[in-house]
């Protein structure tokens, strides 16, 4: 019988063998399981050897299964699209846990009783930032003055400028405001990972990990921020998912052979 390669999920600490009631990824039947190795585990479904596309089917399939096991146990999110080679896939597993152990075993400490919890905050009116930046910029205000009744094609070069100009004042503002509405919440998580921002609205796009027992305090952190900021951000919160911006294993299954 040919051996199936293996999709990983997720790194947890476990002893024995056991499933969990969640559909596996890619639709492909099975169950999710365990292979454990020194009191190690990764957290598994069978799967075709082949390269998943980061669909919003898949990456919510990948997302199900680590909230699930989240639940019952401290875990290390492996990247998503991970699979065994065909050949030997439980073995290469196993040699993965032994290879990488202390590693682990560290990490999966770091991570023991806390959850990652994530804020993003947008700019409710985009037209009151930028009436407020030239209003702010007095270089800004002349340029654009200066700009008033001529034809594009003539102040070509200016009005690019003007924009570059706007843009950077842009970026300073965001810049201080998200200063203002990260500094309460900074005493509260171990770590804060402040990952990029897209568009012009985006004030904050921030990750947090956080002990359980802060999470209720966190919440009132934020919802005080919603109160302060009320009508000029909104806040997006989202709460108590597997670290996934503070823990991401890569796994190169060349190494292993």
């Amino acid at each position: 019988m040919v051996e199936l390669s293996k999709y990983l999920y997720c790194i947890i600490p476990c002893c024995e063998n056991r499933t969990f009631d969640v559909n596996v990824i890619g639709n492909e039947g099975g169950v999710v399981h365990t292979v454990c190795h020194q009191g190690l585990a990764a957290v598994v479904s069978d799967s075709p050897a082949t390269q998943y596309e980061s669909t919003r089917q898949n990456m919510m399939a990948h997302e199900r299964v680590l909230e699930t096991v989240m639940r019952e146990t401290t875990l290390l999110p492996v990247r998503f699209g991970t699979v065994t080679d065909s050949a030997s896939s439980v073995k290469n597993i196993k040699k993965l846990l032994e290879s990488r152990f202390e590693e682990f075993e560290e990490l999966l400490r770091e991570m023991e009783g806390k959850v990652e919890l994530g804020l993003k905050a947008f700019w409710c009116n985009e037209k009151t930032v930028y009436e407020e930046i030239v209003a702010e910029d007095a270089a800004i205000r002349r340029l654009r003055d200066s700009l008033s009744g001529k034809p594009p094609e003539a102040t070509h070069f200016d009005r690019v400028r003007l924009g570059e100009m706007v843009k950077e004042a842009l970026n300073r503002k965001r810049a201080k405001e998200a200063a203002r509405i990260l500094l309460p919440l900074r005493q509260l998580p171990h770590s804060i990972r402040e990952n990029d921002v897209f568009g012009d609205r985006m004030v904050v796009n921030a990750a947090f990990l956080v002990d359980r027992s802060k999470e209720p305090e966190f919440d009132r952190a934020v919802s005080k921020l919603d109160e302060q900021f009320g009508g000029r951000v909104a806040l997006k919160y989202i709460g108590s998912a597997p670290p996934y911006n503070f823990v991401n294993i890569v796994v190169n299954w060349e190494e292993l052979s």
